[in-house]
């Protein structure tokens, strides 16, 4: 018995057994406030293009699941013959057995259970903390930045022309990237050991940027009265667009919470875009992805953090948190997941999940 039970803590603590424990603390802290503060609890996604989130969201996993198994039975049929549905089965049995079903289905739905009690907490800090501290924030650039403040040197450095659309569709890529990356790293990586990394990794993401958004409520420059009019200049993009939404929604929500129907998502301190960026691009540096991955990684990193400074997300402290934030989940989750040698973050040889069976066998041995 004790052997079982030793197995099952060694597969959840090598899967997502802590991303679900933190999912769960941070779901109950959600009730808590929604109960406290008299707020609602909303599906951060309710309805998307007329699609419902508890439709939508199976429909992704389904589909990315059917990318990475079409393909390969429409080659071999094709390369070898003997019929499309054999060449199904195949496939499916190798690429998709039962343990593999459940660490992706698992490593999605404690990656959403993170999320959406993220993005609920993030609308709930105006209720809970009614202070904000963009002065503050504004002031401590301006000090880093010699007086001056950040957007607007960037603006005279780019220009207010083209940088504005490179810049928001970097913005627009990085919204992206993050779903896109959770697929990836489930349905097609079957490096395991990274995967449980990085799944686990973007869960303490959203648990630790939701606590400093409580601790240290911010807008950000765009959204201030003192700064919005650096950003006048900057031409229609879809960033513009989103900035206007965000700020109906948070007006909406403030006015009548129940009746808004929507959460408001504007809080600055920390910049998760430039935290989870950096935990991306330390997952791939550990974790030995191709050299050109890597590099566009921190590629991507750099230009996020201009985006988010030049269009007004962000200070320039914020970025600074952001990237301590990236850093610190990379490191816990290694700790977490097992990728680690004593106390220092390195990728673990396994590369299938880890069974009970499995850990059960390893601590008998």
């Amino acid at each position: 018995m004790q052997q079982h039970l030793d197995g099952v803590r060694a597969a959840l603590r090598h899967n997502f057994g802590y991303a679900w424990a933190v999912g769960i603390v941070m779901a109950v802290v959600t009730a808590v406030f929604a109960a406290v503060a008299e707020l609602p609890i909303l599906d951060p996604d309710a309805v998307v293009a007329g699609v419902p989130a508890y439709v939508r969201m199976p429909a992704i996993i389904l589909a990315a699941i059917a990318v990475d198994i079409v393909p390969r039975v429409v080659w071999r049929a094709r390369r070898d013959g003997g019929g499309f549905a054999a060449r199904w089965r195949e496939v499916v049995h190798e690429r998709w057995p039962r343990q593999q079903w459940v660490f992706a289905v698992g490593g999605v739905a404690a990656w959403y259970l993170t999320y959406a009690t993220f993005r609920n907490l993030k609308s709930m800090v105006p209720f809970v903390n009614g202070k904000t501290w963009d002065v503050e924030l504004r002031h401590l650039d301006q000090v880093l930045w010699f007086g001056h403040d950040p957007a607007v040197v960037m603006h005279d450095l780019f220009g207010t022309s083209w940088a504005a659309y490179l810049f928001a569709g970097v913005y627009f890529v990085w919204i992206v990237l993050v779903p896109a990356s959770i697929a990836f790293a489930l349905v097609f990586a079957r490096n395991h050991a990274v995967s449980s990394w990085y799944v686990t990794a973007v869960a303490f993401d959203w648990a630790l940027g939701a606590a400093l958004y409580f601790a240290v409520p911010s807008l950000g420059p765009v959204f201030t009265e003192a700064q919005r009019g650096q950003f006048a200049d900057l031409p229609y993009t879809y960033n513009t667009s989103l900035v206007d939404t965000l700020w109906s929604d948070r007006t909406a929500v403030l006015n009548d919470v129940f009746g808004a129907h929507t959460l408001q998502t504007i809080a600055a301190f920390p910049s998760l875009h430039v935290g989870i960026m950096v935990t991306i691009c330390l997952v791939v540096q550990y974790g030995g992805f191709a050299r050109w991955m890597r590099v566009t990684a921190w590629v991507f990193l750099g230009l996020t953090i201009l985006a988010t400074i030049y269009l007004g997300w962000h200070y320039f402290v914020d970025v600074i948190a952001g990237a301590g934030v990236g850093s610190l989940t990379v490191w816990l989750a290694a700790l977490a997941t097992g990728n680690r040698v004593g106390l220092r973050p390195v990728l673990r040889s396994s590369q299938e999940p880890v069974t009970v069976a499995d850990a059960s066998s390893s601590s008998a041995r």
